[in-house]
């Protein structure tokens, strides 16, 4: 899920430190960042990557930045529980078995996450997949059927998302398999915790390996200066 990079109407929370264009610029680096991660995964399990992205009319951005093998899908929806059902409900409807949607902000989720999610939809029965962040979001949400009732009466961009998904997932009786505890980059002292993991080596999680995350960490080495 990944909305076009715009000064001014891009990861304006990271504005400052950086400037509205940095921040622009690493809105970028992530999307470019997450299709790497998801297509490596790709490249050891069964799965296809799409980039479901908004405003609409900006698939020639999300083209220049992404691979060719990511596939391109507008979802620009009145809330953005409506834009992550219509992703989800529109993959299953193409024939996958099974769909996630992934954020954009954390890009050195690690690869491993991504393959134990696929495998764990692989097996028979309905469940969802959850990974928490530490905000009290999710990164990712990964599901069997379109059902819609766990994206109505969310409290979207709070610390309550998390639960309140777990809650829906537990009315409609569905196994709920959670995933390691991330962390989404949308502020400042986020942008420093990246800023570390990619800079200086100091991993989030002794027990996950994180993506590279090269775009970002190349960035950041070069905007290191005026951030700090």
């Amino acid at each position: 899920m990944a909305k076009a990079s715009h000064p001014g109407r891009t990861k304006t929370r990271l504005s400052p430190p950086l400037s509205p264009e940095q921040a622009a610029e690493l809105n970028t680096a992530f999307i470019r960042d997450i299709a790497a991660n998801v297509t490596a995964a790709a490249s050891r399990t069964s799965i296809a990557c799409y980039m479901a992205f908004g405003p609409p009319g900006y698939g020639a951005f999300f083209e220049q930045h992404l691979p060719a093998e990511v596939g391109l899908l507008e979802a620009w929806q009145p809330t953005f529980g409506e834009c992550l059902f219509h992703t989800v409900e529109s993959l299953l409807g193409m024939g996958y078995g099974a769909a996630c949607v992934l954020n954009s902000d954390s890009p050195t989720l690690p690869t491993g996450i991504l393959i134990q999610t696929a495998l764990a939809l692989r097996e028979p029965g309905d469940r969802i997949v959850l990974g928490p962040c530490t905000d009290g979001g999710y990164y990712l949400l990964g599901v069997k059927q379109p059902h819609r009732h766990l994206f109505e009466d969310v409290a979207w961009s709070t610390d309550r998302v998390f639960e309140q998904t777990r809650e829906r997932a537990m009315q409609l009786g569905l196994e709920t398999l959670l995933l390691p505890t991330w962390y989404d980059v949308d502020d400042a002292a986020s942008l420093d915790r990246l800023m570390r993991e990619t800079l200086a080596g100091e991993r989030f999680s002794a027990a996950h390996e994180p993506h590279a995350a090269i775009h970002s960490a190349e960035l950041l080495r070069r905007h290191a200066g005026v951030i700090a």
